[in-house]
């Protein structure tokens, strides 16, 4: 069976690659060495022609598209490793930006972000989310399409001043809760959040690319991103999630078809309500038989949800720092779920690693976890310096998605009908208005958009995270 080499303990500490099908967790207080565990495996897994997915939050990982250089540090670290044929070299590297700034412009729908993620990113409270909800539900009876934000206001607003007619078919509607979703609207319009919804939306199938027989190393430029910690962990919990909604099952294939690094994970779970929670753990459950593997870095091992942390087949933990009685205890838990090696005093060990050193834990081949080990981590291949903003700018523009990617799509959806409709009714003021939740929603779709609707109406199905999918 092939395997990744991670470094030095005992013994080698390998990988082996269907072993990554079944998740993994980087963790360690800053500064102790997450950045390089998280670079190894990413190299090593492109060098095995796995492609991978990761968040770059810092604006440190640039530096993987070129080769490194040797230094003293590296050097020793060579010979503690006992690695021979050691070779610099870079990895083909895509980047990409939901911003459009720094990468290939990231979007999604909104219709496929959904009502639940999106949600979460607009941090409403249980009422709001349930007239999220229908706000989503009338749009689709309707057949207008909720593209871009201003899809999603344009909506909002007709639901605000139709609330009467539409109460008859939809249950009560509160103008406090409309108008509450309608601040926080707002409010994430103007951190930048409408940036990544629209079209032309992500084609999961360009994160699976390889050149040359290595897997590419999808960059996710995220330092603005993370500025806004809820948004973050549910852009990237909904690349999760159409991961597992767009692949077929495969079982459990010798090497995962793809690896996704979640930094910054435990944003993921911090104050996630508890319907939101399982759906997150019924996609690490499930998502191993489409052949995905996730790489959980975080700062604290215990960040991670027993639920989730029972599925991580790999533990790679750095040192965790307990000074204070707290962070004491949590080192002790953290030590508990490491299988014991003789002669090695995990707890004490967790306190005391140096900076590239680490716990070590994986599947052995009956499927056990492996006695931990203290490992030296091996040194990237690639270079630690990021490329410069002239250089990046470069290779992103020198890549051949790069005017798939560049021009935004406007087609006719909500907003445009509804801004026509408006028009219309303005110009015909005499015109006697239609009363009745059915006759509203008869005014709005056109003829045009009904038929869409028609054709589609039996494929419409909501996604694992609840989002509405029009396929």
């Amino acid at each position: 069976m092939e395997a990744l080499f991670f470094g030095k303990g005992h013994e080698p500490a390998t990988i082996a690659l269907n072993q990554l099908n079944k998740h993994a967790l980087i963790a360690g207080a800053t500064g102790t060495g997450k950045t390089v565990s998280l670079k190894v495996l990413a190299e090593q897994l492109s060098a095995q022609g796995v492609p991978v997915i990761l968040s770059d939050v810092k604006g440190d990982l640039s530096g993987l598209t070129r080769p490194g250089t040797t230094n003293p540090d590296i050097d020793e670290r060579l010979k503690t490793v006992g690695t021979s044929d050691f070779v610099f070299q870079g990895y083909p590297t895509r980047f990409w930006d939901t911003a459009g700034l720094k990468g290939l412009h990231l979007k999604v729908t909104v219709s496929d972000m959904g009502p639940l993620l999106l949600g979460q990113i607009l941090e409403l409270n249980e009422s709001q989310l349930a007239h999220l909800i229908t706000v989503f539900n009338i749009a689709d009876d309707a057949g207008l399409l909720l593209l871009d934000f201003k899809d999603l206001k344009a909506m909002l607003q007709f639901v605000i001043t139709h609330r009467k007619d539409l109460e008859a078919n939809y249950g009560a509607l509160t103008t406090a809760s409309l108008n509450a979703i309608d601040r926080r609207l707002i409010v994430v319009e103007h951190d930048g959040a409408d940036a990544f919804f629209g079209e032309p939306p992500v084609d999961i199938g360009h994160f699976f690319e390889t050149r040359e027989g290595l897997g590419t190393i999808n960059i996710i430029q995220s330092q603005t991103l993370i500025a806004h910690p809820t948004l973050y962990s549910m852009f990237m919990l909904y690349m999760l999630s159409e991961l597992f909604e767009q692949l077929p099952e495969v079982g459990n294939p010798d090497k995962p078809k793809l690896v996704f690094f979640f930094d910054e994970a435990h944003l993921l779970f911090d104050n996630a309500p508890k319907a939101l929670l399982q759906k997150i753990e019924q996609v690490v459950r499930l998502i191993r038989s489409k052949g995905v593997g996730i790489v959980f870095v975080t700062q604290n091992p215990l960040d991670v949800p027993d639920a989730v942390s029972s599925q991580l087949a790999t533990r790679i933990i750095h040192n965790l720092r307990a000074y204070s009685p707290k962070e004491q205890k949590a080192v002790r838990a953290v030590a508990k779920t490491f299988r014991p090696r003789d002669g090695l005093n995990t707890e004490d060990a967790l306190s005391r690693l140096g900076t590239g050193v680490a716990l070590f834990s994986t599947l052995d081949s009956d499927g056990a976890p492996s006695p931990v080990d203290v490992v030296t981590v091996a040194p990237p291949h690639s270079s630690f310096e990021p490329l410069t903003d002239t250089a990046l700018e470069q290779t992103v523009k020198n890549d051949p998605l790069f005017h798939h990617y560049a021009e935004s799509v406007d087609r006719e959806s909500a907003y445009e009908y509804l801004k026509a409709r408006a028009q219309r009714t303005s110009n015909s003021a005499k015109k006697t208005p239609q009363r009745g939740g059915a006759s509203i929603l008869d005014s709005v779709a056109s003829s045009f958009t009904r038929s869409i609707a028609r054709s589609i109406g039996s494929s419409l199905a909501r996604g694992l995270m609840g989002s509405l999918r029009k396929r």
